[in-house]
């Protein structure tokens, strides 16, 4: 029995253990906060470097909304199919810097930041739904005076092709569809960023510290090859990733797709796509594994037009940035017999 102000030896103990353990983990904020503290960057001061000519800055019209929005225009204006490359999540329209060069000196190739990444920024309705994506695609076709064009996405960019696509058929002549987010997957590995946005107190220091040893990490994960990964794409990737409102709309977009893969929309909008498709896979995909292919062929109606496969041997979840030249050889005999 214990009396008055006597504590048992084994509280002294544990009390002393958790000072300890405070103290610890103080000192590893500290650190921390020292060795990765990376603010967010207004956009201006990203501008030079990441947005030069032919990099222009469009107020896109939303309805009530206005989205100022990073976009790429080249190519020549007179052709009557042009391509729209749309990126993945955390990604920019960086990501397709090799196949614009090659695509662009014969035909019109349209790039954008979605909104939420790149240096886009975050949404100005601070809606991250796939058909908000798709409100954005036809707003920004509208708006550039595109009226039919090949939709060309990798990951969440191919979830917003395909259903840009299923909602209006009538400005999608074509989807090239790189390892595309939507039917339902089982990842075998997850960047580390996608997590730490998902757990409420990493996504909360997140906002103030950006290691890049974890950005590094985080491309490694969607190579088939991490080796490829050089210190100038990590250097990018950490940068537009600082953009102001980037990491905070990550979290936003991340918790908005678990809530959408409890749905059941994105089986019945795949059904109604009437589009002809080329399906691209990186063979060493392990975010969305090529196993994943095989329900998009299965679902796809005998009705519909032309769905090809082809795996890409090597390669991970990026295809147009880890093997530019091999994957867009695989998609220009397809892109070029559209009409």
């Amino acid at each position: 029995m214990v009396r008055g102000d006597v504590v048992p030896a084994w509280r002294q103990r544990w009390q002393g253990w958790a000072l300890r353990g405070l103290g610890f983990l103080l000192l590893l904020l500290a650190f921390a906060f020292a060795a990765f503290r990376a603010p967010d960057r207004p956009l201006q001061s990203l501008v030079v470097r990441w947005a030069a000519p032919p990099s222009q800055f469009l107020e896109l019209r939303m309805g009530a909304f206005t989205q100022l929005t990073h976009v790429r225009d080249e190519g020549p204006g007179t052709d009557p199919l042009p391509l729209l490359l749309i990126h993945g999540t955390s990604d920019s329209l960086h990501t397709w810097d090799a196949w614009t060069r090659e695509l662009s000196k014969t035909r019109r190739v349209i790039r954008v930041d979605l909104p939420g990444f790149g240096l886009t920024g975050p949404a100005a309705s601070g809606d991250y739904r796939i058909d908000a994506y798709v409100g954005f695609v036809k707003a920004l076709l509208d708006q550039m005076g595109v009226r039919r064009a090949v939709l060309v996405g990798n990951s969440l960019g191919g979830e917003v092709a395909w259903m840009t696509a299923a909602r209006h058929p009538q400005h999608v002549a074509g989807l090239v569809l790189l390892d595309p987010s939507g039917l339902p997957f089982e990842p075998e590995a997850v960047p580390a960023g996608f997590q730490a946005s998902l757990f409420a107190p990493t996504a909360w220091l997140s906002r103030f510290l950006l290691p890049r040893p974890t950005v590094r990490a985080s491309v490694e994960a969607v190579f088939g090859d991490p080796n490829r990964v050089d210190a100038a794409l990590v250097d990018r990737y950490f940068e537009i990733t600082l953009r102001e409102g980037n990491r905070a709309a990550l979290r936003e977009r991340m918790l908005t797709f678990l809530e959408e893969v409890r749905t059941p929309i994105y089986r019945e909008a795949w059904l109604s796509v009437r589009a002809p498709v080329l399906l691209l896979w990186g063979a060493r995909d392990r975010l969305i594994p090529p196993r994943t292919a095989q329900q998009y062929l299965d679902l796809r109606p005998a009705s519909a037009p032309t769905t090809e496969l082809r795996l890409l041997p090597g390669l991970g979840h990026v295809p147009q940035l880890e093997g530019p030249a091999e994957s867009l050889a695989a998609a220009r005999p397809f892109i070029e017999q559209l009409k």
